[in-house]
């Protein structure tokens, strides 16, 4: 039975479906059965990644990853194609959607791990998290065994992964959106691309701390990195995250330039208690982050690993129910620890269920945290006088069911989420907005009445914007935050590598474009003109529209690149552009800026500030983007050079409408 359901089910990170008696014959198979919601399957994602980085499919492992779902919105093979993006996952999985393989093996909790010898056979199985030391001891003797066998083969078994082939995005996966009013900025979780980015209301592109690859580093931010950060909080110049995958809460001041850590020691713990100064403590795959308080004195953190909310003391203080702390010490306030759905006057005997997103409400008669509890499917609050924690909507009265999800609307218990993942409150108008995140909907709750009601999503996984809200169609929304005083919601779009922003006044929905010069851009660099390549008469040409520009602007220019299938850049010959400025040359400072093209699957983006002042009126101003790309194909050794540009002609004007003009533009490349 076990080898017709590998052939029968659907697969990623493979050329094809794989089976037991072909593929992964004389291979021993580590099967992680895993549903990704689950924050204990991601916990041990790391040590899968050692795993396979010690011993090759060619050494005879194979990891294969059964995604056995808990959720139904988990079973929609695209859903876990995002996940198995979003978590790096580099080994075949296979879409269990109806749970067979999970009853044929008798599995009965995420995470397991079931290892199997060359010919199929069953060798141990491990539950839970915390076995990376069994688990490299047993692979290590079944491989050491098997091979003296004989038993062992070296083929390939058909691995392709889908992100080799994933069009370029300013944004992957963004999970939370914050937003500070006083200085009318957004900081922005860009957790795909290991990074956050602070922008204007508008999309201006401020500061980039991070990226693209993963690290765990402090200091200054050109240099410092992050490891799929979530939440986010910014207030005057300093940004709070949560450095999730680091198990680090880091923070950003970006005045001085510099990264440091204020909790976490870069591992995760399994500490339950805290009360350790922050560099000291360790704490688990933190998820949001929220600041104030009654005093104003510090950082709550949603711990999604140990099913609590911990606080960062900013400063000296006191909660209640919790004994007097320094500045610096973090430590645990609500939840036991155990994953429940349960509520309690004494914080402490309180149970979360993997808690996701904080929206603090300190006015009266709120006074509390709100807290989006995801795998319960519910909200709840956490009063900040007594810390006692209550029920507003979703899940059930049983504190151990934690399968009572739906997409209903109603009061308090009567009203269903599905995996909620973000929360925001608007004070003005004492609604509080949530992110629920597997029906692709946000919904709006009245906490008097407890009444919640669907605002905006169709319900579907979609990407389109209206006209009215309720067709607005969202895909696992993750992170929200309210702007213009209750008038405007910022939505982190997660699965759709975007911010929408839901204008509740006109009810009408838009994009927020991220507008960058320099992010993703290769050094700017000057040279003669006489430098440039030559460029040739058969090359393409293209003229763009006109736009308006005023004195002090900058104009960016986005060009998407691509080649036919099969080819790559040749390294002999680098690949480069220009950008020019003919007849007015006055507009680049007498200067040609030229750069090299390495990396086509991100776009091409090339900036250029117009002068604070222009000394005549132009006639027909125009920016001119050249690109010059050698390439070759893989199959042969035929290479060839192909070159294009992309006018833009320029209307001067004496109005300043924003800081950069943006404009973009593709091309592919045929053989």
């Amino acid at each position: 039975v076990l080898y017709q359901l590998f052939i029968c089910l659907e697969w990623l990170n493979t050329r094809g479906p794989l089976s037991l008696n072909n593929e992964l014959s004389g291979k021993v198979v580590l099967l992680d059965f895993f549903t990704y919601c689950c924050i204990n399957c991601i916990h041990i994602l790391p040590a899968l990644h050692q795993l396979e980085k010690r011993h090759t499919v060619k050494d005879g492992l194979v990891i294969v990853g059964v995604h056995s779902a808990k959720f139904p919105n988990e079973k929609v093979l695209a859903n876990i194609r995002s996940a198995v993006l979003r978590y790096d996952i580099c080994h075949p999985v296979v879409n269990d959607s109806e749970a067979h393989l999970w009853h044929e093996l008798e599995v009965s909790c995420w995470p397991t791990l079931v290892l199997l010898g060359p010919c199929g056979n069953l060798l141990f199985s491990l539950v839970g998290e915390g076995h990376r030391d069994r688990l490299m001891l047993f692979a290590d003797c079944a491989l050491r065994h098997y091979g003296k066998q004989g038993l062992l083969k070296s083929h390939d078994v058909g691995i392709k992964l889908y992100k080799d082939s994933l069009p370029p995005n300013i944004l992957a996966f963004p999970g939370k959106v914050a937003i500070d009013n006083g200085s009318k900025r957004l900081a922005i979780a860009d957790t795909g691309h290991h990074r956050i980015l602070v922008v204007s209301l508008n999309g201006q592109l401020l500061h980039v701390i991070g990226g693209p690859e993963s690290g765990r580093k402090d200091g200054d931010v050109t240099e410092a990195s992050f490891s799929s950060p979530q939440g986010v909080a910014i207030k005057g110049d300093v940004v709070y995250v949560a450095d999730t995958e680091n198990h680090l809460i880091r923070k950003i001041e970006l005045l001085e330039g510099k990264v440091t850590t204020v909790a976490g020691v870069g591992a995760q713990g399994t500490d339950r208690e805290g009360g350790a100064m922050g560099t000291t403590q360790p704490i688990s795959s933190p998820w949001d982050v929220t600041l104030g308080s009654v005093e104003d004195n510090v950082l709550w953190i949603a711990m999604a690993g140990t099913h609590q909310i911990w606080a960062l003391f900013l400063a000296d203080g006191k909660l209640p129910k919790v004994s007097e702390s320094k500045a610096g010490v973090c430590v645990r306030w609500a939840g036991s620890g155990s994953e429940e759905n349960r509520n309690n006057s004494y914080p402490h005997k309180a149970g979360f269920a993997q808690p996701s997103g904080l929206a603090l409400a300190p006015e009266e008669p709120w006074s509390c945290l709100f807290v989006a509890d995801s795998e319960s499917s519910t909200i709840r609050t956490l009063a900040l006088k007594d810390g006692a924690v209550k029920s507003l909507i979703g899940g059930e009265r049983d504190p151990m069911n934690l399968f009572a999800f739906g997409d209903v609307d109603g009061k308090g218990v009567d009203a269903k989420l599905q995996h909620p993942l973000g929360v925001a409150w608007a004070p003005e108008q004492s609604l509080l907005y949530v992110a629920d995140s597997y029906n692709h909907k946000i919904k709006v709750v009245q906490p008097k009445s407890k009444l919640c009601n669907t605002l905006a999503g169709t319900g579907e996984v979609g990407d389109t914007l209206g006209p009215e809200l309720i067709k607005t169609s969202f895909n696992e929304p993750g992170g929200i935050c309210v702007g213009d005083g209750g008038k405007l919601l910022y939505v982190a779009d997660t699965n759709n590598h975007q911010i929408k922003v839901l204008d509740l006044v006109s009810k009408t929905v838009s994009r927020l474009p991220i507008i960058t010069e320099c992010t993703d851009s290769a050094p700017i660099r000057s040279v003669p003109s006489t430098k440039a390549p030559k460029f040739p008469k058969s090359a393409a040409k293209k003229e763009m529209a006109p736009v308006s520009v005023a004195a002090g602007q900058t104009v960016v220019m986005s060009l998407t690149l691509s080649l036919p299938e099969g080819a790559k850049l040749t390294e002999e010959a680098p690949s480069c552009w220009t950008l020019s400025a003919e007849g007015t040359e006055w507009l680049l400072d007498h200067q040609v800026t030229t750069g090299d093209i390495t990396d086509l699957s991100k776009p091409l983006v090339v900036s250029a500030k117009l002068p604070p002042e222009f000394k005549e009126s132009p006639s027909d101003p125009k920016l001119t983007l050249a690109v010059w790309i050698y390439y070759c194909l893989e199959t042969g050794s035929a290479c060839t050079m192909k070159a294009a540009s992309f006018s833009q002609p320029l209307n001067i004007t004496a109005v300043f409408c924003g800081a950069i003009c943006w404009m973009g533009a593709k091309i592919e490349f045929s053989e």
